[in-house]
């Protein structure tokens, strides 16, 4: 049992690690494409992308099991 859960744990914080990097890429690249001095892009996709992810996680850690 205890090994499934490090497994979860593992594959969730590996999920949030590359989609933050995703994120910053992308990011990087638009602030890099418009020429802005302000990094826009750089803060703000990855603070989408960590809100998005709490709400996945609140979502899945809520769901009631049918036990």
């Amino acid at each position: 049992m205890a090994n499934k859960e490090l497994l979860k744990y593992a594959g969730l914080a590996f999920q949030i690690f590359a989609t933050l990097s995703v994120a910053f890429f992308i990011g990087y690249k638009l602030d890099h494409w418009t020429g802005w001095k302000f990094p826009l892009f750089l803060i703000l996709f990855p603070l989408l992308v960590i809100l998005a992810l709490f709400y996945k996680i609140l979502k899945d850690t809520n769901k009631k099991k049918d036990e």
